[in-house]
């Protein structure tokens, strides 16, 4: 490539950072950054005895492309299909039926068997034995957290599942628990591989973030996580000294939590769960006293996310603390070595006041448009070079919220709350932290939520657990209310984001000022306790609408829900905007948060 091309092709790259997130994912070199996906076509049978089927669009796609469906062979489609990627078969076939779309970049296939139920497709899990602790209190085991990745490079996602024992614990509270393990299974529910994290990993909602993702660029997807002295990867192979126990003991009032011993990343081959390489993890907890209190309550608290820091590859972000110091570990996995990108750490004098400001989630997108990515830890935020970009000074949160809020800008926005009293909730620039508005209270305000659910408002609506109401992006209350400040999940077909909530689809109706289920998923269970969080929620195949992954309620198997409302919008499969593809990756670190696009998606959008 000579000069010119390459001041052509900088000066291309610009124009799209500077359009918005939507341009994304990046071009680098002409080459997309983004998984290798398929067509994506599922087929699901709805009580009614039509079947609804959905394939991708993909940005390799015609725009104007159009598409043949057929149905064992035979063209069910009288023509092109140039508008959704959304198609009812009403002809009540019985016995196995194979569908295949043939059109754009790549064809696809999906069999749909006899046997399969309506409204999901059912994956069968492989429930680990519970045990007893050594103390005598016995413990079983229950699907928790998941994640999805192209382990094989088929352009199709595995799922990787977290199993939670039923004696997990905070380390606010003392209590041995049970060893975590990670599944590995294709969406047809066979098993890759199980890695267990061993004793000397507590298991909780914080202590236990793994990262899924296409770390060196190879078109298959790695794991990387934190492991300890035992832990066993997918081969057997064991990881540090299998003999050591390094949990306090039974006759300690803080019996089975964990304040000292070796702590390792390790990376985790996708296919195999093979261990690829194990460095010691950053930082080291030292003592737990430095961090804040005697029994590593603020020592043990982990979150972890992935971003394109150069704005070329991923890296994987690893963090401890947010209630008093806190460390940002970026790395780098080459295929090969496990390098240390770089290390924000509050003990550094100049970062300190940034300590104790972060949440139990993060967000990760190019928030200042500079091509690489930034990492949104709850009142601060950190630029892609490991410096400090802002610090609204507002303290630690449970919820926050990072997409654009105008429907005539793709610019990013971040609506955020807090547990000090005082602050309440804040509504600011993601990139500078300006505060455009905010809401304080004299209440711990746990949860909040941001999605444009009423189509006469322009641009996001937001709430909080004391927003006093619906608020617009000026701060305004807008009649109605909304309990849920949980998921929000686009699945009924128009631009409006549903929220999910308690094993429920729940749509807002704007003129009556109130929420309805939309569907209710039977039979299953959601995870988590009040946060009442599915396995997953995220764009996994069909159409650009999100799928439901969660647990039914005896775990034995994980129930992928698809939605069979038609659709009369033709968008882009979501995995590919870079900020919503890295929000999933998120998904499972610390308190859940649902994905969301680095570009606006409301009622405004012209799809």
């Amino acid at each position: 490539m000579n000069n010119m091309n390459k001041k052509i092709l900088l000066s291309l790259l610009s124009l799209l950072i500077v359009a918005g997130a939507y341009a994304q994912p990046r071009y680098i070199w002409g080459k997309m950054i983004h998984e290798n996906l398929n067509r994506g076509l599922v087929a699901i049978r709805q009580s009614n005895g039509d079947v609804a089927v959905a394939w991708r669009m993909l940005r390799e796609d015609n725009s104007k492309c159009g598409f043949d469906l057929y149905r064992n062979g035979i063209k069910i489609n009288k023509k092109k299909i140039t508008g959704a990627t959304f198609f009812t078969d009403t002809a009540r076939v019985n016995g196995n039926v194979e569908y295949t779309v043939k059109g754009g970049s790549v064809d696809g296939k999906y069999l749909l068997k006899a046997n399969s139920p309506n409204d999901y497709i059912p994956i069968k899990i492989n429930k680990p034995e519970g045990g007893i602790t050594p103390d005598g209190q016995r413990y079983d085991y229950t699907a928790n957290d998941a994640s999805i990745g192209d382990v094989d490079g088929d352009g199709q996602y595995e799922i990787i599942l977290k199993w939670d024992p039923t004696n997990s614990h905070d380390n606010s509270q003392s209590g041995y628990t049970g060893n975590t393990y990670l599944d590995c299974y294709t969406l047809e529910g066979k098993q890759l591989w199980r890695i267990d994290l061993g004793k000397n990993i507590r298991s909780g909602a914080h202590y236990t973030p793994f990262m899924v993702y296409d770390f060196d660029g190879d078109g298959k997807a790695e794991v990387m996580m934190r492991t300890c002295d035992g832990t066993v990867d997918g081969l057997g192979n064991v990881i540090g000294d299998p003999n050591v126990d390094w949990r306090e003991t039974a006759e300690n009032k803080w019996r089975g939590i964990i304040k000292h011993g070796n702590e390792y990343l390790t990376v985790f081959d996708g296919l195999t769960g093979k261990a690829l390489s194990t460095v010691n993890y950053v930082p080291s907890r030292g003592k737990v006293e430095d961090w804040g209190d005697d029994h590593a309550n603020r020592s043990e608290r982990y979150l972890a996310g992935v971003g394109y820091l150069d704005g070329v590859h991923a890296s994987a972000i690893f963090i401890r603390g947010y209630y008093t110091r806190t460390v940002v570990a970026a790395w780098d996995w080459d295929g090969k070595e496990l390098k240390q990108h770089w290390v924000f750490d509050t003990n550094n004098p100049k970062w300190k006041d940034y300590g104790g400001n972060g949440n139990h989630n993060i967000r990760v997108a190019d928030v200042d448009g500079d091509g690489c990515d930034e990492i949104t830890l709850g009142s601060v935020a950190i630029d892609n070079d490991g410096t400090g970009l802002y610090n609204t000074h507002m303290g630690h949160g449970d919820a926050i919220h990072l997409t654009a809020f105008y429907p005539n800008s793709d610019k990013l926005q971040v609506w955020d709350c807090h547990e000090n009293r005082r602050d309440g909730s804040d509504f600011r620039d993601a990139a500078t932290g300006k505060v455009k508005f905010q809401i304080p209270s004299n209440e711990d305000v746990g949860r909040c939520m941001a999605a444009d659910i009423d189509p006469t408002n322009p641009g996001l609506e937001m709430w909080s657990a004391d927003s006093k109401g619906l608020r617009n992006v000026k701060g305004e209350i807008l009649n109605g209310r909304v309990r849920s400040t949980n998921f929000g999940i686009w699945w009924d077909g128009d631009l409006l984001r549903e929220l999910l909530d308690h094993e429920r689809v729940l749509k807002y109706d704007w003129k009556a000022g109130r929420t309805y289920t939309l569907q209710q998923l039977k039979f299953c269970k959601f995870n988590n306790g009040t946060k009442s969080n599915p396995c997953l929620s995220a764009d996994i195949l069909g159409d650009w609408r999100e799928e439901i992954l969660t647990r039914d309620v005896a775990s034995s198997e994980l129930r992928l829900y698809v939605s069979t409302i038609p659709t009369t919008h033709r968008i882009n499969c979501l995995e590919e905007d870079v900020p919503y593809r890295l929000g999933v990756a998120a998904e499972n670190s610390g308190y859940n948060q649902p994905p969301e696009t680095g570009f606006y998606f409301g009622a405004e959008s012209k799809f």
